[in-house]
């Protein structure tokens, strides 16, 4: 007998609740092996995803205060992460950049975390992949479809 809708959402949202625990408990312990915040890496993420932005757009992306943004910038250019450089064409702006070496960081976390996921689906089956894909993608779909992607979230329409 099929699950009542309400059942369904209850046990919907605590599955998806319990595994983005645990993806972020991996994250952190995978980003702990390359020197970089969780905070900092989802500034790389925002920057590699979005291109150069200011302190301002930043804050938007990441949902953070511009104080809390500013100590955070300072802490990554501090460690070589990013710099801040004029606006060609506008000298009064100041856009961000991911230099190399925060370039290197978004590579080889991002192959740690593909790698540790790839353990994780081994003993899943191809099509049962592909099904799981199409139903997160619509899921992702309809979460964006009135407010917009999130926070240096690829958009899968493209």
């Amino acid at each position: 007998m099929p699950k009542a809708h309400d059942e369904q959402i209850n046990e919907l949202e605590e599955l998806l609740r319990q595994v983005a625990i645990i993806i972020r408990k991996r994250g952190r312990d995978i980003l702990q092996d390359f020197d970089v915040t969780p905070p900092q890496f989802n500034a790389l993420l925002a920057l590699d995803h979005h291109g150069q932005l200011t302190m301002g757009e930043l804050c938007d992306h990441l949902y953070l205060a511009c104080s809390t943004a500013t100590d955070l910038v300072d802490r990554m250019e501090r460690n070589a992460l990013i710099e801040r450089e004029r606006d060609a064409s506008d000298r009064r702006v100041i856009r961000l950049k991911i230099k190399g070496r925060g370039r290197e960081i978004i590579a080889q976390v991002l192959v740690a975390r593909r790698k540790y996921l790839a353990t994780v689906m081994e003993s899943i089956g191809e099509d049962e992949k592909g099904r799981l894909i199409q139903a997160m993608e619509q899921i992702y779909l309809l979460m964006t479809k009135d407010v917009g992607p999130g926070p240096a979230v690829k958009d899968r329409t493209s």
